[in-house]
């Protein structure tokens, strides 16, 4: 069995029960929806209680509870650029924004990055009269490059000029 037919596997069990994402976050618990959905898609692990977890929830063998706790192969089967209205929309944010996003975290902090393992993610529901909005919270560590070799008093990491 591979990770993809596993994630089918889990998908037709909550077709099959009517599972909500809500009820099966709430069953392995331990961690964020996002992630433990995404553990479900196939994009993150579980750690090995909440594989087992997951396992008695889904009634899984053995070696399919191992998968859960693999490290997967992250977006190896995403379509670039991505088709789904939705998911598509998040790659245009960044397309678009990207730019001054890169400039601005540059700016407060120097040449480095924004980690996406050291990282945080929350969503939620606002309320609004013209329509609900959809409000994403992203958090991650900056990584500021190192400068190896440096002399003449140039900080190694993250260099900055003032």
């Amino acid at each position: 069995m591979t990770r993809i037919d596993l994630t089918e596997r889990l998908l037709d069990i909550k077709r099959e029960k009517g599972w909500s994402w809500k009820h099966i976050c709430d069953e392995i618990g331990g961690a964020s929806p996002i992630l433990i959905v995404g553990a479900v898609l196939g994009q993150m692990k579980l750690t090995k209680p909440q594989a087992a977890k997951a396992g008695e929830l889904f009634g899984l063998t053995r070696p399919e509870i191992a998968m859960l706790n693999e490290v997967p192969l992250r977006g190896a089967n995403a379509t670039m650029p991505p088709t789904d209205p939705l998911i598509y929309r998040f790659y245009e944010l960044v397309m678009v924004n990207g730019p001054a996003w890169k400039a601005l975290i540059e700016e407060e902090f120097g040449d480095g990055i924004m980690s996406a393992i050291d990282f945080d993610m929350t969503m939620e529901r606002q309320p609004d009269p013209k329509g609900d909005r959809v409000k994403i919270t992203l958090s991650g560590k900056f990584l500021p490059y190192k400068y190896y070799g440096t002399a003449d008093g140039a900080p190694q990491y993250g260099y900055k000029e003032e």
